[in-house]
């Protein structure tokens, strides 16, 4: 496990493309601001300059076919530097730290999504990751025909299929009902205001524990 990063709070958003994460991710750090605490708003892949390197590799069609293995070894590598170079000095001094995707990601779409072996991707992923939980993990669910399926120009993971998709938008779900206390799932297609608020009130909730 990492050491003490207890005075920060780790929040995650995950689902599928185009449901919404980034419009969520930016409408709680204003909230928090607003309320004078430190927010650092990051993502995956792509996060830290190397990760932004790596990010070109897995997602740039230009490279053709990747190993389905290559691919999670380098969000694999992209998680570990994040976690280096941003996440944990953040949590260490304190902040809020919201990342638009983490290790959900790639247990659900390399490993459920590609049908590679689940333990096998969640060691690499636990092990790059140093072991380091969110506080909670945001679902915003939503069929990928209504998100993913109408993206015009749609990057190398957004064009692999829609049954890599479905796959993916399953196993979002079944982590979340593995451990309620950590996750809130909401519909990507309620209103604006009502998804942001819903999160607002559970990250209150976690912030009066602390």
């Amino acid at each position: 496990m990492v050491g003490p990063v207890n005075e920060g709070i780790f929040i995650v958003f995950e689902g599928g493309d185009g449901v919404g994460k980034s419009t969520q991710t930016t409408l709680l750090a204003d909230w928090l601001a607003g309320q004078g605490r430190e927010v650092v708003v990051t993502f995956e892949p792509g996060g830290t300059e190397l990760g932004a390197v790596l990010r070109d590799l897995v997602l740039n069609p230009k490279w053709g076919d990747v190993s389905p293995r290559a691919e999670a070894l380098m969000y694999a590598a992209d998680k570990a530097q994040h976690l280096y170079e941003l996440v944990m000095p953040a949590l260490r001094r304190g902040a809020v730290v919201i990342s638009d995707r983490y290790v959900d990601s790639m247990l659900a779409y390399q490993g459920a999504g590609r049908d590679l072996d689940a333990d096998r991707v969640e060691q690499v992923a636990r092990w790059a990751t140093v072991d380091l939980l969110p506080d909670l993990t945001v679902v915003l669910d939503l069929d990928p025909d209504q998100g993913v399926a109408t993206i015009a120009e749609k990057d190398r993971l957004e064009g692999a299929g829609t049954q890599l998709h479905q796959r993916a938008r399953q196993f979002f779900l079944d982590l979340a009902a593995r451990d309620a206390e950590h996750y809130l799932v909401l519909p990507a297609r309620d209103s604006v205001e009502s998804i942001a608020a819903a999160v607002r009130a559970r990250v209150s909730t976690l912030v009066s524990e602390r």
